[in-house]
């Protein structure tokens, strides 16, 4: 096995940047300190070969650091409620509800999955992003694993870049989709709205297959497999073929479907954002070698509408 104190991952570089920047944006969780530090003892390989800070990266990449030192950490311990599925000496599941941020970053300091992890499990400090490994978006509830050290975190990094976890999705979209559906449509940031992604033929690979649960007056309730990661990558898909997730108004949800049926408008939740949740996830346990499936259920608005909707 690697050496335990060895942290890999895949780094998407959308744009060229100079490597301690790259990093920084990756780790905002870490000093700038602690970086160039890594990157001066050369402890960072960029695909394989030691770099300096002023080295410019212009396609993603596979990153290794050699973590030798106590990092520097500017995050805030808070002591915030999370709902964990499970737990072992390898990792943590977590249903992250709605509303909340993974990850700090410029704007979301505090209040983040990330901030109460670290309250949690102090001795996530010695593994970078806490232990997050993948992400959701803010309103997008549902499951994450959670690495509590660096050799797990390596085996489930490799599992996900594999494309060996498979993660499953449960979604209210707006309109009909009555057959399963795969879409193959390349992602991107969006041109002009940079808080925004979009399909682009010049964008990275995105796959995700999509089939109904069950269908509703001007609705459906779909599984999705989300076979790459994305970011946005199932709103952006169901977007991209007018079928837009119930309450994602970024990607051209419009309330007034609901208009002819107001117990329905009623019982819709506009607070909620969207209705799309991290329904599942099936992975190898890194120490047993087993095949581990968890579910988390519904947040409750999420079950009131649907609900609703199998009454219409």
């Amino acid at each position: 096995m690697k050496h335990s104190n060895i942290y890999d991952f895949r780094l998407d570089v959308d744009q060229p940047e100079r490597v301690d920047k790259l990093l920084s944006n990756h780790f905002p969780e870490y000093s700038r300190s602690t970086i160039q530090r890594w990157i001066s003892n050369n402890d960072v390989l960029i695909n394989g070969n030691p770099c300096s800070q002023k080295d410019k990266i212009s396609s993603s990449c596979d990153v290794s650091i050699n973590i030798r030192f106590q990092p520097v950490i500017d995050l805030v311990p808070e002591d915030i409620d999370i709902d964990i599925i499970d737990e072992t000496d390898d990792y943590i599941i977590v249903n992250k509800e709605s509303g909340m941020v993974t990850h700090i970053a410029p704007g979301n300091y505090t209040g983040t999955l990330q901030n109460a992890l670290y309250f949690k499990y102090p001795e996530l400090r010695t593994v970078p992003r806490t232990g997050i490994i993948h992400r959701l978006d803010k309103n997008t509830s549902g499951l994450l694993i959670i690495c509590k050290k660096l050799t797990s975190h390596n085996i489930l990094s490799k599992q996900l870049h594999d494309r060996k976890i498979t993660k499953l999705y449960h979604a209210i979209v707006t309109r009909l989709i009555d057959k399963p559906i795969t879409l193959e449509e390349p992602i991107s940031r969006h041109a002009v709205n940079r808080k925004k992604m979009t399909v682009n033929t010049n964008g990275r690979y995105a796959l995700s297959k999509i089939k109904p649960l069950s269908i509703h007056k001007n609705t459906s309730h779909v599984e999705i497999e989300l076979v790459t990661g994305r970011t946005h990558q199932i709103r952006v898909h169901l977007s991209f073929i007018n079928k837009p997730v119930i309450g994602d108004t970024t990607y051209g949800f419009k309330s007034n479907i609901f208009n002819k049926y107001p117990n329905v408008l009623d019982k819709f939740n506009k607070s909620f954002e969207q209705y799309l949740h991290a329904y599942s996830l099936t992975f190898t346990d890194p120490t047993t070698n087993k095949i581990k499936i968890y579910t988390a259920p519904y947040p409750k608005e999420y079950r009131l509408l649907l609900n609703e909707l199998e009454k219409i």
